[in-house]
Parts: C-alpha cells; structure tokens; sequence
C-alpha cells in the first residue's frame, strides 16, 4: 500500500476557500473602492493629517466602500444571475450570496467605530454618506434621485478629511461643491453603457429615464462646472494647475460632443479625461487653507 499523499485533502479544502476569497476581493468593486480610498488619503495628507489620523481616515472609508461594495454586488446576484452578466462572482456561484452579505453587514459595522475615531463630526459626515451609498443600493438606484447617493457621497470626502484634523472648522464650500458636481458625473459615467439592459431589468434611475443619448449629452457638464469651481473658487488666482484644468475641460467635452455620433463611447472618454484633471485639481487644491 502506498503511503496517503497528505497535499490532496489540503487541496481540495483550501481550493474552496481560496476560491470564495478571491470571490469576495471581485465583488467588492476593487476599482472604485481603491480609486476613493486612495483619493481619501491624499486628500488627508494634503490638509495636514499626521500618519495616524490619515491611517484611520483610510480605514474608515475602505470599509465604508467595502460594504457598499459588497451590497451592490449581494442585492443585484438574482438580477446579474438572470441578465448573464459575466465578471459577477456571486451571479456566476464563486461566492454565496449569504458570504458576500455578511462581509457587507461586517464591513459596514467596522465602519461606524473606524469614522468615529476621526472625530464625531468626521464620522458622522462619513457615516451619513456610507448610509446614502447603501439607500441607493438598496432603492434609490431605481429613481429620479440615482444621482443623489453619488453626489453626497463625493461631495462628503473632501469634508471628512478636512474635519478629521484638529482645528479645522470645516471644509471649503468649493471643495464640496466640486466633490458633489464629481460624483454626478461618476453617476452618469457609470450608468451610461449599461443603460439599455438597465431598462429591460426594470431600473429606471435619472440617467436610463434620460436615456443613453442625453446622459452622453449630460455627462460633461457637471466636469467641466467642476472644473471652474476648483479653479475660479478658492481666493487668489487659478494658478497653473486651474489654468490648465480650464484650458483642457471645455475643449475636451467639446470634442466628446462632436465625435459621439461616429463613436459612441467619445462623451465617456471625454469625461475621463476632465475627470482625471479635476481630481488632480481638487488634491491640489485640498493643500489650501480654509
């Protein structure tokens, strides 16, 4: 008799559970949830957050996405399962949807201590727009006020930064203004190709009631109202970054425009591009004292 090879039962253990792991890390939305807790940190070190403060800043809002995340992706699996829609771990059976829930609820009860910790102004801004996240999840995504949630939610970072150190007194009102008119356009961005198949499942939040050619339309102008905002809003000159970030926006929205009817993703790309200018705009900006 050989001897048993004791690798196989390991294998065949950790397999599963290697598997649902890697499940959860997809269906978190790892893209957004990295681009804002990464635009979070940086919006922290520019108003001056010591590296203990910033850590709990970052932690605060990875968990805060982390549970919205996890709710989108464990509320919609029956949708997802029925549309086909690849690259869902829960829809395509990589991970249950009970696992995904509970790392939601998890998540979403690590945040309140983490935001907190910030202070009780910063925490409560952060936990008002975590809460806002997951109304849209769980409804709002469906009505006229889809866009809501997103504008909340990005207009509330540059505040739960600024709050979260000692001594400030708030947030700048154009740094709100451009974080709110940002996370429109990511509400649109987000939205836009998915608009038709939306409408067959039954969502009907702004953008699908508008329609895919009007959101095109639409989604440059809250970039390039953010753009003016960083630029022209806080006292004293635009300097080079808002001069540059004015010189690209208009032009770029423009072309999105003109190219939309021989290339249908042009306002998309577009936005990209504006979008990419006003964050570096608005963390450059976020240095600026109150």
């Amino acid at each position: 008799m050989g001897t048993p090879d004791p690798s196989h039962p390991y294998t065949a253990a950790a397999w599963p559970l290697r598997r649902a792991v890697t499940g959860l890390a997809r269906s978190c939305h790892p893209g957004p949830v990295v681009a804002v807790t990464a635009i979070a940190g940086l919006l922290g070190a520019g108003v001056g957050l010591d590296a203990l403060r910033g850590a709990l800043l970052v932690a605060a809002v990875l968990s805060g996405q982390l549970s919205v995340g996890w709710c989108n992706d464990a509320f919609d699996a029956r949708r997802d399962a029925a549309a086909g829609r690849a690259g869902k771990p829960v829809a395509d059976g990589s991970v249950s949807r009970r696992t995904v829930w509970v790392a939601a609820f998890t998540a979403a009860l690590l945040s309140v201590p983490l935001s907190l910790a910030c202070g009780p102004l910063a925490g409560a801004v952060h936990l008002t727009a975590v809460a806002a996240a997951w109304a849209y999840n769980l409804k709002l995504k469906a009505t006229v006020l889809s866009w809501l949630p997103y504008a909340i939610g990005f207009g509330t970072l540059p505040a739960v930064a600024a709050l979260t150190l000692p001594g400030r007194s708030g947030p700048a009102w154009w740094a709100v203004t451009a974080g709110a008119l940002l996370g429109v356009a990511a509400h649109l961005g987000d939205v836009l190709p998915d608009i038709e198949g939306d409408l067959r499942e039954g969502v009907a939040g702004l953008p699908q009631r508008m329609g895919a050619t009007a959101t095109g339309m639409l989604l440059p102008v809250p970039l390039v109202a953010a753009s003016a905002v960083l630029a022209l809003g806080p006292a004293g000159p635009a300097g080079p970054w808002g001069a540059a970030t004015l010189a690209v926006a208009a032009p770029a929205a423009l072309a999105g425009l003109m190219f939309a009817r021989t290339w249908r993703k042009a306002p998309l790309a577009a936005a990209a591009v504006v979008a990419a200018a006003d964050v570096m705009l608005l963390l450059v900006r976020g240095t600026a004292p109150l």
